[in-house]
């Protein structure tokens, strides 16, 4: 059996079966980097304040460093019978450097140093998120500005409502991706304090300073509380629950674009990088990529129910139940990121077809809001107003005509209220001009949001 740093209480070798059970290192050994950084920041302030030698502290961060080579070069072998990342390197320093490397763990346990690593890990790769974040809110308002005089028509319950600005749209998925960049902003700011020092759960007697690794470590402070230091995954569930959402508003994207390249809508053309076909029907371009992004939102929200149900019933402090802590934020964090890289290579090759979304525009009586808005400004009360526009769109209905089709007399057929301006009002162009209400789809307004939303990006990609 491997030789265990807690063997000496135990008489009896481990079972293999058990060591399968409780290992974890096949899945956190990508937690080398982290646990490799924090132990040598817990290294130099261990010597800093004398509690070991500066020699050693030396020795440990020298160590260390080759062990982490070794690692990225690919000539370190995990050995299972540890149990996981943090025990392999620990085994493995004492091998290179001797008692040395055996003083590291003074005034440390594996409790405080895996909540240490894996706050490390996920604010790593939170900023790693939040630069894909930037991106894609980059190519959307490339294709918004791109788009911002295309007329599409605006759908509720998925039928044909009101027309609005293609640029207006896009831009709608861009307020939805910079708030949950503000989400896991925020979810960094709670998660950026620093659990080193905790050791088991009560503290430890040795005069560590933990404001020293906190601040080596880029931590805010050290946490305030040695017990909710080695028990809070809270910063995981923020996480998840922000990828959570990500993946929601990718999804919903990704439904939209799938609908666009129905060949009942055919609004795009989907890029064939980015597309696949059938095995049997030659024909056939999928929008697979799209499809799977939809696909992958169940699978993060399962890691969010994963790691909920996982603490939900835990007592202070430590349990072994929080080694399953990992594979969920692994999961939901790796899946985020590629969802995010593959829609923004899908919007920057997708292809809009305006001959298809202008003829769409001539269906489904898009202007008929505007007519009652017209007769209400004309002093009609909305809901009289409402009432009459419903019966004109019922006879042309009947009449197989559109709101186009009408001359100033077949409007007032129904009321005398109105005059030649009506025209314009209905036409699509002046439906769009009408709305100039603060973050309407009027031209105005959508040059100022684009310019807006320009200016947002240049200052999140500086603070990136």
């Amino acid at each position: 059996m491997a030789d265990k740093p807690w063997a000496g209480r135990f008489g009896q070798a481990t079972d293999h079966r058990v060591e399968e059970f409780t290992e974890s290192v096949n899945m956190d050994k990508r937690l080398y980097e982290v646990d490799i950084r924090a132990s040598k920041a817990h290294a130099t302030m261990l010597g800093a304040t004398g509690i070991i030698s500066r020699e050693d502290a030396d020795a440990i961060k020298e160590g260390l460093s080759s062990i982490q080579t070794d690692i990225e070069e690919g000539r370190f072998s995990f050995d299972p019978g540890l149990e996981d990342v943090h025990m392999n390197i620990e085994a493995e320093l004492s091998n290179r450097i001797g008692d040395a490397g055996k003083r590291l763990h003074t005034a440390r346990s594996r409790n405080d140093q895996v909540a240490t690593d894996l706050r490390l890990y996920v604010r790593d790769e939170l900023v790693i998120v939040k630069k894909g974040l930037v991106s894609l809110m980059g190519e959307i308002l490339n294709r918004a500005k791109a788009q911002q005089n295309t007329i599409i028509p605006g759908m509720t319950h998925l039928q044909h409502a009101q027309g609005v600005s293609l640029g207006h749209h896009l831009l709608a998925y861009l307020e939805m991706f910079y708030r949950d960049y503000l989400r896991f902003n925020d979810a960094m700011t709670r998660l950026n304090v620093s659990p080193l020092g905790s050791a088991a759960l009560a503290g430890t007697p040795h005069p560590i300073d933990r404001f020293m690794t906190a601040e080596e470590l880029g931590f805010d402070a050290p946490c305030a509380n040695s017990i909710d230091g080695v028990s809070d995954r809270d910063f995981v569930i923020d996480a998840i629950a922000a990828a959570c959402t990500v993946m929601m508003h990718l999804s919903r994207l990704s439904e939209e674009i799938i609908i666009w390249n129905s060949q009942e809508f055919s609004f795009v053309e989907l890029p064939d990088a980015y597309s696949t076909g059938s095995s049997i029907m030659p024909q056939k371009k999928n929008p697979d990529v799209a499809e799977l992004i939809r696909g992958k939102v169940g699978r993060v929200y399962g890691d969010l129910i994963n790691i909920l149900t996982t603490m939900k019933a835990l007592p202070l402090a430590y349990n072994r139940d929080m080694q399953e802590d990992k594979w969920p934020v692994f999961d939901a964090i790796d899946t985020v990121k590629i969802c995010i890289e593959m829609m923004t290579g899908l919007l920057n090759g997708l292809v809009f077809n305006h001959e298809a979304i202008s003829a769409a525009l001539g269906m489904g009586f898009i202007t008929a809001t505007d007519i009652a808005d017209y007769l209400s400004k004309q002093g009609v009360p909305f809901r009289q107003a409402h009432h009459i526009t419903g019966e004109l769109v019922a006879s042309l209905i009947k009449q197989g005509r559109t709101i186009g089709d009408m001359t100033l007399e077949d409007f007032r057929v129904y009321s005398d209220c109105f005059t030649d301006d009506i025209l314009e009002r209905v036409s699509d162009e002046g439906s769009l001009k009408a709305k100039t209400s603060h973050g309407g789809t009027s031209p105005n307004n959508v040059s100022l949001a684009l310019d807006k939303a320009e200016d947002l990006l240049h200052h999140l990609c500086n603070e990136a």
